[in-house]
């Protein structure tokens, strides 16, 4: 049997098997933060992966910290949709597998992506000249360590609706520039929250153990890390002053957060905004898809060797196209990850677990083709999912947004 069929235990709960769906965004929820029809077509679909984990995607703890105006956002008003689009999710599942995945909430505040208008409304960490060349004068508002005070509390009661929604999981994010990933690079903010490791993850920290307090054991607890930011010191984490990568702070998180009986850890890469190649290679980059590739696996490889006790998910698989459920099986072979991460193809090819299990391979007609669009309808202010596999439903949408 291969590994990425086989079960792993989570905090005591199973994954029926390897395949994690990752957080994709579809910017596709209403006003008020609830689900929209595209947001239940997709999961709706997810649902029938016979995926082990899908994780969902990135959801606000408060209004300011929306990404943009459709990003979802669990309040008790809307809790309801959620709850009954997760009974209708694990129903579908069952009916068609046996078993029903995990869902986890990752819940996220954008920090300097904020905008809940529409309109950046950037709330940072610090001023960072790498991250806004030729953004110079947009109205940054730089958190204050009051204002960091209080996002404990929202976490922990965004993670509380959750529980009562019915998610398995939530994940606290910390990775691609957003708020707390920010501050991992906050080298020379002062006070509370930045300087030292100390005071640099404490908001993080902060946050998880409020989470955890607030659950006890009724969920699992995670997180989406960014072990590399892909940018030079000083304007990025899990880069040496030489320019290398240094994952030596990305180890100590990891130790901080097996103290706290944290055994999930989503591991990922770069910035999707500035340097997309880091953690989502693609055809016509700045770099060969592949040497992105191998560098998430090398990263997400030396800390799992050296974490064995946690399970740690690779990303960036979607670019091997027909060979990436081989190529995740050699990895968990390896002991490189312990699952295996899918974003881009779950928007293109739902189904490619299905029709692994089913006929041993993946269907060259179905593959995402590594074009970047879903990316560009979602950064033109639109929603995101795939015109060229889903065509009937996104390509209208995506002349919309991108003018073609």
């Amino acid at each position: 049997m291969m590994i990425i069929n086989e079960k792993l235990t989570v905090n005591g709960r199973t994954v029926n098997n390897r395949i994690v769906f990752q957080p994709m965004e579809g910017c596709d929820g209403t006003a008020d933060g609830n689900i929209g029809e595209l947001t239940e077509r997709r999961y709706m679909r997810f649902a029938e992966s016979g995926a082990g984990i899908i994780w969902f995607e990135a959801t606000a703890v408060c209004k300011e910290g929306r990404a943009n105006p459709r990003q979802l956002y669990l309040t008790e008003e809307n809790m309801d949709t959620y709850k009954k689009l997760l009974q209708n999710m694990r129903s579908a599942a069952l009916e068609k597998f046996g078993y029903a995945p995990l869902i986890i909430l990752q819940m996220t505040h954008s920090g300097r992506y904020s905008k809940p208008k529409g309109i950046p409304e950037p709330i940072v960490a610090y001023r960072n000249e790498a991250f806004e060349k030729g953004k110079e004068d947009l109205p940054y508002h730089m958190i204050t360590d009051e204002e960091c005070d209080a996002l404990p509390e929202q976490f922990a009661h965004t993670a509380q609706l959750a529980w009562q929604a019915g998610f398995d999981g939530v994940d606290i994010k910390c990775c691609h520039g957003y708020l707390f990933d920010e501050f991992l690079s906050a080298y020379n903010r002062t006070g509370t929250y930045g300087g030292s490791f100390e005071n640099r993850t404490r908001l993080y920290f902060n946050c998880i153990d409020a989470v955890k307090k607030a659950l006890s054991d009724k969920m699992i607890i995670t997180t989406r890390l960014s072990a590399y930011d892909g940018f030079p010191y000083p304007f990025g984490f899990g880069t040496s002053p030489h320019k290398e990568i240094d994952l030596t702070e990305t180890e100590r998180i990891l130790s901080g957060l097996q103290k706290r009986q944290i055994e999930l850890v989503n591991i990922t890469i770069g910035n999707p905004y500035l340097i997309p190649h880091i953690n989502r290679p693609f055809i016509n980059g700045p770099e060969d898809g592949e040497t992105g590739v191998q560098r998430a696996v090398n990263i997400t490889g030396e800390l799992q060797k050296k974490f064995p006790q946690l399970k740690l998910i690779l990303s960036a698989l979607s670019f091997k196209g027909a060979d990436a459920v081989d190529f995740a099986e050699k990895c968990l072979e390896k002991g490189q990850c312990s699952l295996a991460g899918f974003g881009r193809m779950t928007f293109a090819y739902p189904d490619f677990y299905c029709d692994f299990l089913k006929n041993g391979e993946l269907d060259n007609s179905k593959l995402c083709i590594k074009c970047g669009n879903c990316s560009k309808m979602m950064r033109a202010g639109g929603v995101a999912g795939c015109p060229v596999r889903d065509k009937e439903v996104y390509l209208p949408l995506y002349k919309k947004y991108i003018g073609v």
